[in-house]
């Protein structure tokens, strides 16, 4: 459930006419629905509850899909830890009121500087992905003279994921340690003075609809915790990621966060473990959409129609990336037919395009648009390709809306560059 609804024949977010955020902060715009947010957190939370099996999980919401200080504000209030890839999310994390204490820093090339900072600020655990950074963050935890809180994260090959490039446990994919190092580099890091291996993690890919990968994945991690535990070590925490799809109403239903945590609660049984979880997708894609107007349709004379918006693939860059699909719907109700039509963008470059063939009325220019389902890895990986401003960010609560971000002026862009004393 979401909370973008048409009433009296105009689409809303919960109380807000679309027309008339549009009017006042210009397109294209970002607009999210802070119910919809709190709903999906809750919603994911209350299923793993329902599992004695599962204990009081960490709920680490995946800051890449969407970074919004404002967005991370709300799921701080309701408990939310954050799983971060950069200096900058765990900075974001922070200045959004989540403790250190709940936030993971993962990612594969973590530079010395953020090893340093992430160590300093006290976050709950380093995920490790691979040996040289192993030695790294043992080195840099000695010139502290602190421990290093690690878990190790392995990679299970297994195939999952809606496209190649989000697919992340497959023994090609550049993410996590081998199951046949996993055992020796963590008995290296317990004999480490500086060193403090707490478990491990995974994490297989995303928008993962079918349980199955899943399953395989989690049960396979169960074995390597069973394994260490053989060894002598002592493991306390299993971090499994996250990837629950989302519906993106051109796709199968995916399971629902009752039917994972059932699945999880079956494999863990018995294991006693603290577990962790990332959800993103799952909680900010339906959460939010990108408002677009018409500038104009252009059709020609052997019938190729275009519908030419304000909004590009530097706003959304998920179609021209991923060949992902967003339900596309006018904002004001039309009585207009609809007809196949090509969406497209005002970037210079034929991939900004949103979709093709797509059945839609005949919108005239000035009409809005919303691109659905764009809460998640939207804004976050926007642009200013083609010198076009960074699309600005609304949250919507009730009755009321606010600007989070707002779209910056030419004249700031421009400050932002310094030519060479030389020109």
């Amino acid at each position: 459930m979401n909370h973008f609804e048409v009433r009296s024949g105009e689409l809303h977010c919960e109380d807000v006419p679309l027309t008339r955020i549009a009017d006042a902060v210009g397109t294209p715009v970002y607009v999210y629905s802070q119910a919809t947010l709190e709903r999906h957190f809750n919603v994911f939370r209350e299923a793993l509850h329902a599992h004695a099996a599962l204990g009081e999980p960490l709920i680490a919401y995946a800051v890449k899909a969407n970074s919004n200080v404002s967005v991370l504000r709300v799921l701080a209030a309701l408990g939310a830890g954050a799983d971060t890839v950069s200096e900058g999310e765990i900075r974001r994390a922070l200045a959004a009121g989540i403790p250190a204490d709940r936030i993971v820093f993962s990612g594969v090339g973590k530079r010395r500087a953020e090893i340093e900072f992430a160590l300093t600020a006290g976050v709950c655990e380093i995920n490790v992905e691979s040996e040289p950074e192993l030695e790294l963050i043992a080195a840099i935890a000695e010139q502290l003279t602190l421990q290093a809180p690690v878990v190790f994260r392995v990679n299970p090959d297994v195939e999952a994921g809606g496209h190649a490039k989000i697919a992340t446990g497959k023994a090609e994919n550049k993410f996590g340690v081998s199951f046949s190092e996993a055992r020796r580099l963590y008995a290296a890091a317990a004999a480490h003075p500086h060193l403090s291996p707490l478990g491990v993690a995974c994490h297989i890919g995303s928008q993962i609809t079918d349980l199955a990968p899943f399953e395989a994945a989690f049960r396979k991690m169960r074995g390597l915790v069973e394994d260490l535990r053989a060894d002598g070590l002592a493991v306390e925490r299993l971090d499994l990621g996250g990837g629950l799809g989302v519906p993106y109403f051109n796709a199968p239903e995916p399971p629902t966060p009752a039917d994972y945590a059932a699945m999880v609660a079956r494999v863990v049984e018995g294991l006693d473990v603290r577990l962790a979880f990332e959800p993103g997708r799952m909680i900010a894609a339906n959460a939010g959409a990108l408002i677009a107007r018409v500038i104009h349709r252009h059709e020609r004379p052997e019938g190729r129609k275009f519908l030419v918006l304000d909004a590009a693939m530097n706003d959304l860059i998920r179609p021209a990336m991923y060949e992902s699909f967003h339900d596309i719907r006018p904002v004001l109700a039309t009585n207009a037919p609809p007809e196949p039509m090509d969406v497209v963008g005002p970037v210079c470059e034929t991939g900004d395009t949103f979709a093709q063939g797509r059945s839609l009325p005949a919108l005239d220019s000035g009409a809005l648009v919303a691109f659905m389902s764009a809460g998640a890895y939207g804004a976050a990986m926007a642009s200013e390709y083609n010198s076009r401003p960074l699309v600005p960010e609304v949250l919507v609560s009730g009755d009321k809306f606010a600007v989070i971000r707002r779209r910056p002026t030419y004249e700031e862009m421009l400050a932002d560059e310094t030519p060479a004393g030389w020109l």
